[in-house]
């Protein structure tokens, strides 16, 4: 029974990784046809509807508290619309590269301030692990960074994202929301859709959006793979890991990132990239043991 049960929990977190890996490919592919913020309002405002649909058609939806229910919306405004929206504001003036180097800081950053504030103990292995996942990022990442400076203005607002998604991980684990995850879940999307949605209409133009094959294939893999299978599979490994041990699969994020963009875009990978996944995957079995 424990090895069926640590069969599964392998499962679900391969599938979070690659769901959440190969959403930056379907935004590559989706963003050149529509503005982001409105790509990512509707992106959400449609997974929520989704969500809610399919709670109540399988029975799931209950009603909630006060309490649960802006619990549940506060978790969308970090994990979703704060986090997102101001990484895609920022890549529009820094380096993907760059961006992914920030954001893949969210192990370490998370597994610092869940100590004092989770009361989770940051063992000399699990400090190693999450130290030895960094170093395999910045390995993976060397030949990504830009030779020139970044602009200060895009890097504040990719840093303002990596904070807002290390304050949602971190609220999850404190509020312990109750309820159903998939009716959390959606809550979370209408919230963060609701959002954004009126600082996209007010900054950015509904004629520049263009229904290609390309934007309907992107948004709508966005919206069924990353917005409904990606958080919930998040949320659930929140459920049932630390906040250091669920957070540390983040280090995968840029290698298999790197994998869909050879595969879909057929972006060069150096052999130096494939060696940084070496403590990438020595990190993790580090920080997540026990």
């Amino acid at each position: 029974m424990a090895r069926g049960n640590s069969l599964a929990d392998l499962g679900l977190i391969a599938l979070f990784c690659l769901i959440w890996s190969s959403a930056f490919a379907a935004a590559k592919f989706a963003l050149p046809d529509c503005p982001p913020l409105l790509l990512l309002s509707s992106r959400f405002l449609a997974a929520g509807v989704i969500l809610i649909g399919l709670a109540a058609i399988t029975g799931r939806a209950i009603r909630l508290d006060g309490r649960t229910l802006a619990s549940w919306a506060v978790l969308g405004v970090f994990n979703s619309a704060l986090y997102l929206g101001l990484s895609y504001a920022g890549m529009q003036t820094v380096s993907s590269a760059f961006t992914a180097v920030l954001i893949s800081a969210n192990p370490l950053l998370t597994a610092l301030i869940a100590g004092p504030v989770l009361g989770e103990r940051l063992s000399p292995l699990k400090l190693g692990g999450l130290l030895l996942g960094m170093l395999g990022v910045a390995i993976v990442l060397r030949s990504r960074l830009s030779g020139g400076l970044e602009d200060w203005h895009g890097t504040l607002l990719v840093l303002a994202g990596l904070v807002a998604l290390v304050a949602g991980t971190i609220l999850f684990k404190k509020l312990k929301p109750g309820g159903d995850l998939w009716t959390g879940t959606a809550i979370q999307s209408f919230a963060a859709g609701i959002l954004l949605l009126p600082i996209a209409l007010a900054t950015e133009s509904l004629g520049d959006i263009r229904l290609t094959p390309a934007l309907v294939g992107g948004w709508s893999y966005l919206v069924i793979a990353a917005s409904i299978g990606g958080y919930l599979l998040w949320f659930r490994l929140l459920q049932t890991k630390t906040a250091t041990q669920a957070t540390s699969l983040h280090f995968l994020l840029p290698p298999l990132g790197l994998a869909f963009g050879w595969l879909m875009f057929r972006e060069p990978v150096s052999w130096i990239d494939c060696l940084g996944i070496v403590p990438i995957a020595i990190g993790i079995a580090m920080v997540t043991r026990g």
